[in-house]
């Protein structure tokens, strides 16, 4: 059956000042906290973005990602891995990495190299910090590297550890390995019903029975917009997942080749709105939803990456500037999407509050991260701690709206910094959403045909 949207063309909470009451078309009400229209994303995605941004992913210094996958789970003692050969991760020889990459200072700019310096100055000043001017020790201490910094929405891999090594993404791609069952049961259990703020009379997006009723929605009313929120983007992640998985299903396997494509029939199961009661599409809004938010941290992150300085470094010179113009394209294009997200409902009201609720939803987030290092399928593990780096990473931009427009046109960034993990996590992990509002295109092409 073919799945049908019918996007209102107002969607939006009540809870929202100056809202209007929710739309009779809107499928869910309670948890509509944006305006936008599915047409809208597809056209402005699958035709404009999509395209340009698969070119940026395939370059050198988006493809390599440097991951730990051999972190013990911080959380259960039951560390079985998957046995299945399609869950293998290939790490690169060092000599496939670009030397600018794989440097031992890990600097990718002309900016950091200054700032590494600045920051050795600042080791070797320590002990005369009382000497110093006020403004001084303030620029010293904004000086340090931010990884473990307050704003940091994830739990990061220490890139310096021996167990940590290079993954070409290219080669090692998101797609179904057979990881299924009680073990990949156990990892979104304890995502949705242990770090979601989900209201307990809710369902998880996959658990059996009845998709969510008017009455379960009901229940929604009373948690604030940011809870709802962040459910709904741990929803969408977990629908573009499986879209992804859905999208390359190993279709026959053989001695003499494998081949992968679309399966109708597990798409069904995930997203039809008769096989799923009703949840399908539920979990496909809250896939857009993610869209927007991820799209908004690009538009909003643009000044960063428009410094002369900044450098996308890999050692080739003339390619490095033709792939920061490309960047360039990329982000100028996210900030022309004519209906943007607006984020600055998010953490309003009385400023305590508003800080108490903003650390509780970072560290629940920060918890999640943690949770990938006890995904049993390597490969599932790489793209979990991508995609969840990469959500991390958009919602650290979101909520630095103040240093990002402090940035100086030339010169360093010192209050708000982004890491080349951080980078080529946020871009990834937005590729891979975009991939699947794409994906959603092909399987409505096939299942017409279908009908």
């Amino acid at each position: 059956m073919l799945i049908q949207f019918q996007p209102p063309a107002v969607c939006r909470s009540p809870t929202r000042p100056g809202c209007p009451e929710p739309h009779p078309a809107c499928a869910s009400p309670p948890s509509d906290d944006c305006t936008c229209d599915v047409e809208t994303i597809d056209a402005f995605n699958n035709y404009k973005l999509f395209p340009r941004l698969n070119q940026l992913l395939e370059s050198d210094y988006f493809r390599y990602y440097k991951v730990n996958l051999k972190k013990p789970c911080p959380f259960w003692d039951d560390n079985s891995h998957c046995g299945i050969r399609d869950c293998a991760v290939k790490p690169c020889p060092s000599d496939e990495v670009p030397d600018g990459i794989r440097s031992a200072s890990y600097k990718y700019s002309e900016e950091a190299n200054s700032r590494a310096e600045e920051c050795e100055e600042a080791s070797r000043l320590g002990a005369v910090d009382e000497s110093l001017s006020k403004e001084t020790q303030q620029a010293v201490l904004q000086w340090t590297w931010h990884d473990d910094s307050s704003d940091s929405f994830c739990e990061a891999d220490d890139i310096l550890s021996p167990d940590a090594e290079y993954v070409d993404l290219l080669l090692n791609p998101e797609r179904y390995t057979g990881y299924k069952g009680p073990d990949a049961w156990k990892i979104w259990n304890s995502i949705y019903e242990e770090n979601c703020f989900k209201p307990q009379n809710v369902k998880r997006p996959l658990a059996s029975g009845r998709g969510e009723s008017c009455i379960h929605l009901a229940k929604w009313f009373g948690v604030c917009i940011e809870k709802r929120a962040f459910y709904r983007l741990i929803s969408g992640l977990h629908a573009s997942i499986n879209i992804h998985l859905s999208a390359r299903y190993l279709l026959q396997d053989t001695w003499s080749e494998k081949k992968w494509g679309p399966n109708v029939t597990e798409f069904q199961q995930r997203f039809d709105e008769v096989v799923t009661r009703g949840e399908g599409p539920r979990r496909l809004k809250n896939l857009y939803f993610l869209y927007l938010i991820e799209l908004r941290a690009l538009s909003k992150v643009l000044p960063f990456f428009e410094r002369p300085g900044f450098q996308l470094y890999t050692g080739n010179h003339s390619h490095d500037a033709e792939i920061k113009n490309l960047l360039l394209e990329v982000l100028h294009l996210a900030k022309s999407f004519p209906l943007h997200f607006d984020e600055n409902s998010f953490f309003a009201g009385n400023k305590k509050e508003a800080a108490k609720l903003k650390e509780e939803v970072r560290l629940h987030f920060k918890n999640i991260s943690k949770i990938m290092d006890c995904v049993g399928c390597f490969k599932c593990r790489l793209w979990g701690k991508l995609q969840t780096q990469g959500l991390g990473t958009a919602l650290k931009i979101l909520f630095s709206e103040n240093l990002i427009e402090k940035i100086p046109e030339s010169g360093p960034s010192y209050g708000f910094q982004l890491t080349r993990q951080e980078i080529v996590a946020l871009f990834n992990a937005f590729g891979r959403i975009s991939t699947s509002v794409r994906e959603l295109e092909n399987f409505r092409t096939i299942l017409r045909t279908m009908r």
